[in-house]
């Protein structure tokens, strides 16, 4: 008995050791990384650099329930269209004081894809440049074609096979290159 209480002890000390470490050097727990921060201004850049792909965009948040339900069906969705040249992205709209639900959300999901959280204040400016014609409401999901423009758009919940109606015809078009050779082939 003794010699269990001492080990556990030592346990306990050990582990309140390495979290001393990690509390004074700044270092958080192993796990997936923090998705990176995302402007304005770097979302158009984020769709340039997959231009020649369809892309898919999945706007979420921890606390919307609609995409919680929807998120796996994102993952699947990457999973099974990755090898036809489906791009998925997730930005996550949760504010910093959230950081700790977004990683336990990224934990329990393991996304394949990429996600970001959207830098927080001028919400406003940020929907009006992913579309016009949005207002922030979430999910929301933004389909882009192989020339970097959007596509089709999704507000709100969505059953898998209105995402898929959306997703074939893109993964099927030409990328802007060949329809621009049968153009000018004779």
């Amino acid at each position: 008995m003794r010699r269990k209480f001492t080990m556990g002890l030592m346990y306990l000390m050990a582990a309140c050791v390495v979290y001393a470490q990690q509390r004074a050097t700044g270092a958080k727990p192993a796990g997936p990384p923090d998705p990176g921060i995302l402007e304005a201004q770097n979302y158009q850049k984020l769709i340039e650099k997959h231009r020649g792909k369809p892309v898919l965009v999945n706007f979420w948040a921890t606390w919307c329930e609609p995409c919680r339900d929807e998120y796996p069906m994102a993952n699947e969705l990457a999973r099974v269209y990755e090898r036809q040249g489906l791009v998925v992205i997730g930005i996550s709209l949760d504010e910093d004081i959230d950081i700790n639900l977004v990683r336990r959300f990224i934990e329990r999901y393991k996304p394949v894809f990429p996600n970001y959280r959207k830098k927080p204040g001028k919400d406003a400016e940020f929907f009006q440049y992913v579309d016009a014609q949005w207002r922030g409401t979430i999910p929301a999901t933004f389909f882009y074609g192989r020339d970097g423009k959007l596509a089709a758009r999704l507000m709100g919940s969505a059953p898998r096979l209105e995402f898929e109606k959306i997703i074939q015809p893109l993964l099927s078009a030409p990328p802007p290159a060949t329809r621009a050779a049968r153009r000018s082939a004779p």
